[in-house]
């Protein structure tokens, strides 16, 4: 689980207290962290995070989220159904995305809009 990514020159990491809403950042290594995103009810608790160039993906307890602004505002772009479960980690390989869950592995190939379990 990637907890912790390089992205555009800053390391941004979930917050460091369990249950996390928290993004920070530091621009100096790690030696100095800033709060970049408070939370939200519609993001939830961070999971995992994923550098995807034009974007920063993450797995929260709410659903897949995205951040076009360096982690500074979150949308929601796939919300848990009952046949998914809650993903643990997410990690992109090739011209998909992957997904794990309590129910399976999964599989996205539009940006985690759409999700399908991989057999």
């Amino acid at each position: 689980m990637a907890q912790m990514i390089q992205y555009g020159g800053e390391l941004i990491r979930i917050g460091i207290k369990k249950g996390s809403k928290s993004l920070e950042y530091s621009k100096d290594g790690g030696r100095n962290w800033y709060t970049r995103f408070s939370g939200s009810s519609t993001v939830g608790d961070f999971v995992d995070l994923l550098d995807q160039g034009n974007e920063i993906l993450a797995v929260s307890t709410k659903g897949v989220c995205y951040s076009k602004d360096e982690g500074r505002n979150w949308q929601r772009r796939f919300q848990f159904t009952s046949s998914t479960g809650e993903f643990q980690m997410l990690q992109s390989h090739g011209n998909e995305l992957l997904a794990q869950s309590s129910k399976g592995l999964f599989y996205s190939r539009d940006e985690g809009r759409n999700w399908h379990r991989r057999l």
